[in-house]
């Protein structure tokens, strides 16, 4: 893991609800937090470089994992916040919750995946190196991690330097949280162009070393 804490300003991972993330994350939301657009344009992402017949890792999930229907998967393994939330993803092959902010060291073994997903979550991350420096241990050399973001988040616990940067400095953040987790041949991807009403959608693209 690589530290690069000296080029961000100070209290960069400071939120403004910093109660344990247990509690908020306590009742299930059953909602979608994109917009049918952009959630085809995880969809989409996800088809391009998830590779069929995998195991597939979908990091900080929900009752859904935007992977394509038609696309079957050797196993796919769930974590997130919410025990019902993930029982209800007809996805996941099995699943645990898990606080990656107080617990960034996943329960999983040593190059066991082929591929994750890291769907509009990144920004609540308050030790993102920690945490993508063990995606990539769990990953096999050479699999993708796929972290999708757009413009919305849950403002309360999102990190300070998420919410003070413009959607061009994410993709830069995004970017730096990986090449610290040791990721390599890393890509920004503008899934889906900013439009009027509409939700864009930015992906960052790297591989397991």
């Amino acid at each position: 893991m690589t530290d690069f804490s000296d080029r961000l300003p100070p209290n960069a991972f400071r939120r403004m609800d910093e109660t344990p993330d247990e509690l908020f994350y306590e009742p299930p939301r059953l909602v979608t937090h994109i917009d049918d657009g952009a959630i085809a344009g995880v969809t989409a992402t996800y088809r391009r470089h998830l590779p069929a017949g995998g195991r597939i890792l979908d990091v900080m999930s929900s009752w859904v994992s935007h992977l394509p229907n038609d696309v079957d998967y050797g196993e796919v393994v769930g974590h997130g916040m919410n025990a019902e939330e993930l029982a209800a993803n007809p996805r996941l092959d099995r699943w645990f919750v898990q606080n990656l902010n107080t617990t960034p060291a996943l329960p999983l073994d040593d190059n066991a995946f082929d591929g994750a997903g890291l769907c509009v979550s990144i920004q609540y991350l308050t030790n993102p190196a920690a945490v993508m420096t063990d995606i990539a241990r769990v990953l096999k050399p050479g699999a993708p991690l796929i972290v999708t973001f757009s413009h919305r988040c849950f403002p309360t616990k999102a990190v300070a330097i998420w919410q003070s940067i413009s959607s061009e400095g994410h993709g830069q953040l995004v970017r730096m949280y990986l090449e610290a987790g040791g990721f390599e041949d890393i890509q920004l991807v503008e899934a889906v162009p900013p439009s009027p009403g509409c939700d864009p959608l930015y992906a960052v693209i790297g591989r397991a070393p």
